[in-house]
C-alpha cells in the first residue's frame, strides 16, 4: 500500500486525519510545512499526497505545480476548509485526483484514496519505464529501433554500418537494461514508452 503524505499546517487537522488514515490501514507521513515536504519527500515513488489548499509559504497550488514540474508519481488529493470550487476544478483539470472539503468524510476519503492508488501505481510504472529507456546509449536506442522494425541482426548491421557482433552486443544490452526476456516483451515495453511520449 502506498504511503500517504499528509501536508497541512494545522496540527489539529493532521492529528485527526492521521488517526483516520491509520485506522483505514495506511502508513502516514505528516508534513506541517509544504517547503520541507517538497525538499525531503521521495517524489518518484508510489504514494498519495493529501494536500491542504491554503498554507503559509507555499500553498497547495504551488506545491502541486512543483510536483508536476518534477514529473512526480505521487497522486494528489486536495483538502480545504474553504470550499473554493473554481480552485478545485482548476486543480483537478491539472491532474489532481479530487478535492475534498474539511471535515473529511471517511467513506469519500476511502473511495478517493482507491482512485489515487490506481493513479500513482500507473504513474510509477510509466516513470520506471522511462527511466530504463533513458539508460540506453544513443547507439542502443538506434539498434532498438531497428529491432522493433523487425530487422534481423545482419540487416541491422548493414543499416547501422557496424558488425553483426556489435549488433548482438547492443541488442543484449538493450534487453538487459529494459529488463525484458524476449522480443515480445521488448515490443510491449517500447509501445508503452512510445505512448508516453505522444
Amino acid at each position: 500500500m502506498p504511503v500517504i503524505h499528509l501536508v497541512d499546517d494545522d496540527p489539529d487537522v493532521t492529528d485527526a486525519c492521521q488517526f483516520l488514515l491509520e485506522t483505514l490501514g495506511y502508513s502516514v507521513t505528516v508534513w506541517n510545512d509544504s517547503e520541507i515536504f517538497i525538499q525531503n519527500a521521495a517524489l518518484h515513488q508510489e504514494g498519495v499526497v493529501l494536500l491542504d489548499m491554503r498554507m503559509p509559504k507555499l500553498d497547495g497550488r504551488q506545491v502541486h505545480q512543483y510536483l508536476r514540474e518534477q514529473q512526480s508519481t505521487l497522486a494528489v488529493i486536495f483538502l480545504s476548509g474553504h470550499g473554493d470550487i473554481p480552485m478545485a476544478v482548476e486543480q483537478v483539470k491539472l491532474g489532481a485526483v479530487d478535492f475534498l472539503q474539511k471535515p473529511i468524510d471517511s467513506h469519500l476519503l476511502a473511495k478517493t484514496l482507491k482512485q489515487a492508488q490506481s493513479q500513482t501505481t500507473k504513474a510509477t510504472e510509466r516513470y520506471l519505464l522511462q527511466q530504463r529507456y533513458e539508460t540506453l546509449t544513443p547507439r542502443e536506442k538506434d539498434i532498438c529501433g531497428y529491432v522493433l522494425q523487425g530487422l534481423i541482426n545482419r540487416e541491422i548491421a548493414e543499416a547501422a554500418c557496424v558488425s553483426v557482433r556489435t549488433v548482438e552486443v547492443h541488442r543484449s544490452r538493450v534487453m538487459e537494461k529494459m529488463a525484458v526476456r524476449n522480443l515480445a516483451e521488448l515490443m510491449s515495453t517500447m509501445q508503452a514508452i512510445n505512448a508516453l511520449n505522444e
